[in-house]
């Protein structure tokens, strides 16, 4: 995923000399082409995250594109005041890229882990919200972002998690897309980022249980989840994200609000609790409890998807 972004940036930049580049102070690897073949159009803001926010509503303002780039504990959340009055108050086209979102950098502790950048945006007026599965979904939702029409925050999590999709994902496919046919009614799974692949995996050894992938959080098709759902006795939604207010608080206030469905929503994601200790990527995931053994093991044992 992370070489797509690269790579669709520095096409975006040579194409158009009002894309400029911020970053604080990261990602020098990841951006060696860009610095190579529009170097005018890098700003390395240092470690001042907040100002490098308002620079960019200022860029923005003066008929500039910015792409803000950080890590997801950093953009969006030391930044989020910036970003909220700013940037959304103002409705600026600004793209933010939150890098390492989820536990990703989990041997860097708490600091460094970030399991609330969706809840802290989904509430902001304006902003859209992007979280990308594999290098397919990238593309497809930075063709969105790079359009410059609204403040836009992209989740980068896991970026070799696995393969979802077998191609390019057209450009008028909508934000929930099916990537697992199912035929029971009992249940389905819709599934975000990197947890995306844990749920195919999942879906497999079951058997017969659709799944959905659901790559833009916000915003999101309330009639199309209705849709998806008539019928399904339960919907399990897996993220690498606190359970509270994320792709599966969103869901769940969809349904509840539909006086045509009588549909559970299970979710998967983080407690409300840090990490208790640092570690390797797997070796978190299995800690919160959103490894694939662990899920199977939960779901065949409630007898959900008989």
């Amino acid at each position: 995923m992370r070489d797509v972004f690269s790579k669709e940036l520095v096409r975006l930049a040579q194409d158009d000399e009002k894309v400029i580049l911020l970053t604080g102070d990261h990602g020098y690897a990841l951006f060696d082409s860009f610095r190579k073949y529009v170097p005018n159009q890098f700003i390395n803001m240092g470690i001042a995250e907040q100002n490098m926010v308002g620079v960019a509503a200022g860029l923005a303002r003066s008929g500039f594109k910015p792409i803000v780039y950080g890590l997801s504990a950093f953009v969006p959340m030391r930044v989020l005041e910036q970003i909220k009055i700013d940037v959304c108050y103002e409705n600026l086209p600004v793209v933010f890229i939150g890098d390492g979102a989820g536990v990703v950098y989990g041997h860097l502790g708490a600091s460094h882990q970030c399991a609330e950048d969706v809840a802290v945006l989904r509430s902001l007026p304006n902003i859209e919200i992007f979280s990308p599965g594999d290098a397919y979904e990238m593309e497809y939702v930075l063709r969105k972002a790079f359009d410059f029409k609204a403040p836009t925050y992209v989740r980068v999590g896991k970026s070799d998690a696995g393969v979802i999709h077998q191609g390019s994902i057209g450009a008028s496919q909508g934000g929930v897309i099916p990537v697992e046919l199912g035929d029971k009614k009992s249940l389905i799974f819709f599934a975000t980022g990197s947890m995306v692949v844990t749920a195919l995996k999942i879906s497999k050894s079951i058997g017969g249980i659709g799944v959905w992938s659901i790559p833009v959080i916000k915003p999101i098709s309330s009639c199309e989840i209705i849709r998806i759902i008539a019928g399904v006795e339960r919907v399990v939604v897996f993220e690498e994200h606190s359970r509270s207010g994320g792709l599966g608080g969103s869901l769940a206030e969809i349904i509840s609000e539909s006086s045509s469905s009588n549909t559970k929503v299970i979710r998967f994601g983080f407690d409300e609790k840090f990490s208790d200790k640092c570690g390797s990527y797997n070796y978190l995931i299995k800690e919160h409890g959103l490894d694939f053994e662990t899920l199977l093991n939960i779901i065949v044992r409630n007898g959900w998807a008989a």
